[in-house]
């Protein structure tokens, strides 16, 4: 029976966007993934949080913005763990979940990140068992160049994704100024927005 191939989404998704949605479909048929886990952080150690949503408020847009894809589903992991969220927690909680929820199918894991974010990852806590444990995607906008900050090239794949021209940081501002964010983000994610007022909401009438 061969291995399943799972793959890991890690980030603050605050708020979670189209652009996560298609790089995490991608990352899917790009790499033959039975499933992407999304694993919202807790408290991100690389983060301030003033003007973010909590974190049980991000998790509730990423399940409601995944929820129409079967490939798709969201970890609590990160949000329950205290302290700062790293990635070798991330990953070492999930895989000795799966042991128990699949012991009888080995698997391929997969972790899906920003370039950006793994243009760092040399600086990242236990990265060598970061390696150990997963094939890392990092996702990226079309153009970007990344340095190769000396990342094994059979542990480290990149990918482009046009839809990553989109950002959390231009959709919190967005929000407080008054601007549109429909087609930005799930329109479930930007009902939720507006109910719970997040990132000083301006448009609570409008419903975004």
């Amino acid at each position: 029976m061969s291995a399943l191939r799972i793959g890991v989404m890690g980030g603050s998704f605050d708020p979670i966007h189209l652009g996560h949605l298609v790089a995490a479909s991608e990352v899917a048929h790009r790499f033959g993934l039975d499933e992407v886990i999304f694993s919202p952080t807790g408290e991100a150690y690389h983060k301030a949080e003033d003007g973010r949503a909590p974190a049980e408020a991000r998790y509730l847009m990423t399940v409601v913005a995944t929820a129409a894809d079967p490939r798709f589903r969201v970890t609590r992991v990160d949000i329950d763990r205290p302290g700062p969220t790293y990635t070798v927690d991330t990953l070492a909680d999930l895989r000795e979940q799966f042991a128990v929820e699949r012991p009888d199918r080995s698997i391929d894991w997969f972790f899906i990140t920003g370039a950006d974010a793994l243009a760092e990852i040399l600086q990242w806590r236990d990265v060598d068992a970061i390696f150990a444990a997963a094939h890392l995607v990092g996702v990226t906008r079309p153009g970007h160049a990344l340095a190769d900050p000396g990342l094994p090239q059979a542990k480290v794949s990149l990918l482009e994704v046009p839809a990553l021209s989109i950002s959390s940081t231009d959709i919190r501002t967005r929000v407080r100024s008054g601007a549109p964010i429909e087609y930005l983000v799930p329109s479930g994610v930007a009902n939720l927005i507006a109910k719970y007022q997040l990132y000083g909401h301006a448009r609570a009438d409008r419903g975004h």
